[in-house]
């Protein structure tokens, strides 16, 4: 069983940044994609940012040039940087994994961007 969990959320006001982590019970060079979800009270859970096992990335275009994926097969770890943050961006963000069948989540991370 992989653990992850998830850190880096708070409060922050608009146009700020935030950087948020996510660090695996194991080594990740193996998953085939980690990736940060996010859900707003009242929406659906929606993909924000996934990177693959080769580096290759996907941003939804409501992040693009805003946000960065990153992983760190060493660390076992992947970062979601946040920048230029917007009050539509408060969600509670999920890390993710897919090993294969498997599939993975965090607790969750409030990210709350309010002046």
């Amino acid at each position: 069983q992989v653990q992850l969990v998830g850190s880096g959320g708070g409060l922050v006001q608009p146009g700020g940044s935030l950087r948020l982590r996510c660090t695996a019970s194991r080594s990740i060079y193996d998953f085939n994609v980690m990736a940060w979800y996010r859900q707003a009270p009242g929406k659906q859970r929606e993909l924000v940012a996934q990177i693959t096992d080769l580096g290759d990335t996907h941003y939804e275009d409501f992040v693009k040039g805003r946000f960065d994926i990153d992983r760190d097969n060493v660390l076992n770890l992947v970062t979601l940087q946040m920048n230029s943050l917007q009050p539509e961006d408060t969600a509670v963000y999920y890390c993710y994994a897919r090993l294969d069948e498997n599939t993975y989540w965090d607790q969750g991370t409030q990210v709350t961007v309010s002046s």
